[in-house]
């Protein structure tokens, strides 16, 4: 059978979700991948799958789940299964080496499908370019498998002192002036970074945001920001609002542009981070306790973790990369070409392609804060096309949730971003935990959903991000 056909099987057994009829043939993992678990433990037939990932020093993260034995006739299920945990996997905890334990035709199909020719060939080259070494896969015994080692980092919460925060997304660009915690000031300016070839572009409006934070503050103390994008000790490695910046340009001058920003204020405490993690730590801090994943349903699909004890681990949380549609035909991610992740379901994007399903012109003309605008102004006015642009969305929060539980400790999900603004959170979130109580009770039980105010919705990020820096 070919890869697409047990790609089919595999996704026909998420079975018949309760789904918006404007995505019908919305297959989510988490329904695939508990339909496969159960077949597993009732063949009687399953053996360990373990796969393993070493990101920067000593981090490795350990996985490990059951499948198939290789003889079983339902064998072929185990490849699709494999396939997509890795990829999610991989844009979750991040990784340069690969150690798979399991049935030997998982490992050779991983090794084939993760390689500089493979189908995941975007995902290998982005992990070379993160971690800055080539991408390695051993194939092992369970007995071999290397130790879990999880690092965490304490971040952000400190609010004395005046501080500038700001957020940069693809649409527009946040800042927020802030005196012991409490924003003084904010402004969202639009603005088109991933179009941008010259990285003085990207410096001067960065620049410009800062100045106007801080002609309301007596003094500057501390900055702090966040953006979509893998950063390593305030250098951006890879980030989609810097997508148009030439390879070579980007290395020389745009990998050093926090630095610069920070020269430029006098060398004061600066930190910059992804964007997802300051969705979890607003979380955190508003919510007052740990286990939290925010999600911001923005430009893309950012995420974030902070732990039971507080604290961010060194995972990607890339969530826009990571699976949770089983589809093999489902929509495509425009960057990396994979099909069924995030970015499409839960973005902007996933907004625009719902409104050509219900029957909404998106005139193209516009830019993508403007599309999403007049969109959600139908919602405001009673349109019931565009409420099922938001149901639908919530739709996929919910089987969304319900997959990453698999894969992080939960007690609250913090939802934010222009997606949830106005009358589509609470459509969002009301779909969301109808799905959860009907499909996955015991998790609706244990994790809460969260719309913070419209306020916090909006600038909460660039607050929460002025509180990253420790002034000594």
């Amino acid at each position: 059978m070919s890869s697409y056909g047990t790609a089919t099987q595999f996704s026909q057994l998420a079975g018949l979700p309760v789904a918006s009829s404007l995505h019908a043939r919305f297959a989510p993992l988490a329904l695939a991948n508990r339909a496969f678990r159960r077949a597993v433990d009732e063949s009687g037939r399953g053996v360990p799958l373990i796969l393993a990932l070493q990101r920067g020093g000593r981090a490795v993260s350990v996985f490990r789940a059951r499948c198939f034995e290789e003889s079983a006739p339902a064998a072929a299920l185990n490849l699709p299964f494999a396939e997509r945990l890795l990829k999610f996997l991989l844009w979750q905890r991040g990784g340069w080496r690969l150690t798979i334990a399991g049935p030997r035709s998982i490992g050779e199909h991983l090794k084939k499908v993760y390689s500089a020719s493979g189908e995941r060939s975007f995902d290998v080259e982005f992990m070379c370019r993160v971690y800055e070494r080539p991408w390695t896969v051993d194939i092992t015994d369970v007995d071999k498998v290397p130790d879990p080692y999880e690092g965490t980092v304490k971040l952000g919460g400190h609010l004395n002192g005046s501080r500038i925060g700001f957020d940069l997304g693809a649409s527009d660009r946040k800042v927020s002036a802030v005196i012991d915690g409490n924003p003084v000031f904010t402004e969202e300016v639009v603005w088109d970074p991933s179009h941008a070839t010259d990285p003085v572009y990207h410096f001067n409006e960065i620049n410009a945001a800062l100045k106007s934070a801080a002609a309301h503050l007596s003094r500057v103390d501390a900055i702090g920001g966040s953006s979509a994008g893998i950063f390593i000790d305030n250098r951006p490695r890879i980030g989609s609002i810097f997508r148009g910046i030439p390879r070579e340009a980007f290395e020389n001058q745009t990998s050093n542009l926090f630095m610069d920003l920070k020269k430029a204020w006098g060398n004061i405490p600066f930190e910059v981070v992804n964007d997802g993690e300051v969705t979890a730590l607003a979380g955190s801090m508003s919510l007052e306790d740990g286990a939290v994943l925010g999600v911001a349903l923005g430009s893309s699909e950012a995420g974030g973790y902070v732990t039971h004890k507080r604290e961010i681990t060194t995972w990607l949380n890339e969530l826009a990369f990571c699976p949770i549609d089983a589809d093999p035909e489902a929509p495509a991610d425009e960057w990396s070409g994979d099909r069924g992740c995030g970015v499409q379901y839960l973005s902007q994007q996933g907004v625009f392609r719902l409104a050509h399903a219900a029957g909404i012109p998106v005139d193209e003309s516009l830019s993508l804060a403007e599309k999403l605008k007049s969109i959600q102004a139908l919602l405001e006015a009673g349109d019931p096309r565009a409420k099922r642009i938001w149901e639908t969305i919530g739709c996929y929060i919910g089987y969304a949730v319900a997959h990453y539980a698999n894969f992080y400790e939960l007690r609250h999900v913090l939802l934010l971003g222009r997606v949830t603004s106005g009358e589509g959170g609470p459509i969002i979130l009301e779909q969301a935990r109808k799905i959860l109580r009907h499909n996955f009770p015991e998790l609706a039980e244990k994790v809460a959903l969260h719309l913070p105010d419209e306020k916090t919705r909006r600038i909460g990020q660039a607050v929460a991000a002025a509180s990253l820096p420790v002034i000594k």
